[in-house]
């Protein structure tokens, strides 16, 4: 049991250095046949993240082991420049753990789920349907298991949970982060979050704020439902 779990962290950590050095890849400056051989990396590390979630991690290792191949034979060819973490870094990687409703996805939840990738391991909490209706005033459009299945779709998530009907703390005590990462106008206030995190042992937990929205226009639930009710009212 003790090796399975070392190899499922370890391969765990060749995927995310893979994703890392995807994301510092600028393919417009790439050629087409540069371009063809990075969709075939994409390709071998979405095998590698299927086997994974399979539990087969001898496979996984062998996919992710084909696109890091790859990869770094273009910068060795001087086509890309990109650099690889240390793995002893990755398998240390800080839990992150975000929190929230996820109604409908759009660029905020994103550009709040990479800046959590950046800081560690994310682990998100989607929020109840009871809860949902008691802090929103309303039903949500979209229930928690269908919420659910579209976080933990998200290459940035390493994990996604329900959160607890009665006890929003419960999953940060079950899952014990480093981080927890609010969004820049989102409930709860720091010191108060972190005085109740204190009360149940757990002070070493350090909680972060993004200190701005993404520049999209339509970064919130609200303002999309809105959209969409103009919309469909200009077209009666």
């Amino acid at each position: 049991m003790i090796m399975k779990i070392q190899l499922r962290n370890r391969v765990d950590a060749y995927i995310l250095n893979v994703e890392k050095a995807l994301n510092q890849i600028d393919k417009s400056k790439l050629g087409d046949k540069e371009k063809k051989l990075i969709e075939i990396a994409e390709a071998y590390l979405s095998d590698a993240k299927y086997y994974f979630d399979k539990k087969d991690y001898e496979t996984s290792l062998a996919c992710v082991a084909y696109a890091e191949g790859l990869i770094d034979s273009l910068r060795y060819l001087g086509k890309i420049n990109i650099f690889w973490e240390p793995l002893s870094k990755l398998l240390n990687r800080p839990k992150v753990l975000v929190a929230g409703g996820f109604e409908i996805i759009h660029p905020g939840h994103i550009y709040l789920f990479k800046k959590a990738w950046e800081k560690g391991r994310v682990y998100v909490v989607v929020a109840r349907d009871k809860n949902f209706k008691k802090f929103k005033k309303r039903e949500p459009v979209i229930p928690e298991n269908q919420r659910l299945k579209v976080v933990e779709n998200i290459k940035y998530v390493y994990k996604a949970v329900l959160g607890d009907e009665h006890d929003y703390l419960k999953p940060v005590e079950n899952i014990k982060p480093d981080i927890i990462l609010l969004g820049p106008d989102q409930w709860p206030q720091e010191e108060k979050l972190k005085k109740e995190l204190e009360a149940r042992g757990l002070s070493s937990v350090k909680v972060e704020r993004l200190d701005k929205r993404i520049d999209e226009n339509l970064y919130s639930v609200s303002r999309i439902i809105r959209k969409i009710v103009e919309t469909h009212k200009c077209g009666q």
